[in-house]
């Protein structure tokens, strides 16, 4: 079986490293609560957006996210079962092509190059399994669809959910 798994928000922290860029340049306490059912962005003031949709954009923010809680270790095993492929939106951002994969050669490295696909749109997709934080990306896959939980879809209705990756393992398996 092939299963597509994104990035960002769901193996990726592009989320919380978001409020810790958001923090350091503006004195603040943003946490990831404040956020809840919201963008970063759409959580701070009007004058600080563009700030904030600006940081996917700065050299060094791809290479430097933090794995999800967990992610490695499912993902792994995940690995050894699925044909598994990273599937991420990397065009938008002109740095996000290398930093993501220079990213999972240091984080994910039993994922090999041939299996990493990093488009502008994942509407392409066809296989049996995608997961994904993005309601848009899931809505034209055919096969099995799984939101994962990120502070901006906890109101996100009408998918199979997972909410972290212990999570993941239970529902793949």
């Amino acid at each position: 079986m092939t299963l597509f798994v994104d990035m960002d928000e769901v193996f990726a922290d592009a989320y919380n490293a978001h409020i810790t860029l958001y923090n350091a340049e503006f004195n603040e306490n943003l946490t990831e609560m404040d956020c809840m059912g919201r963008e970063v962005w759409q959580s701070v003031p009007e004058e600080r957006q563009p700030s904030v949709r600006n940081h996917a954009r700065t050299e060094g923010f791809f290479r430097t996210l933090e794995p999800i809680k967990d992610s490695k270790e499912v993902l792994k095993e995940l690995s050894s079962k699925y044909d598994l492929y990273v599937a991420s939106a990397a065009m938008e951002y002109p740095n996000s092509l290398r930093e993501k994969s220079d990213w999972l050669d240091e984080h994910f490295p039993f994922i090999h190059w041939r299996n990493r696909i990093l488009c502008g749109s994942k509407h392409i997709l066809y296989g049996d399994i995608l997961i994904d934080d993005r309601s848009y990306n899931l809505e034209h896959f055919q096969g099995r669809k799984i939101l994962f939980t990120s502070p901006h879809n906890i109101h996100t209705t009408g998918y199979e959910r997972a909410d972290n990756w212990l999570e993941v393992g239970n529902l793949l398996l």
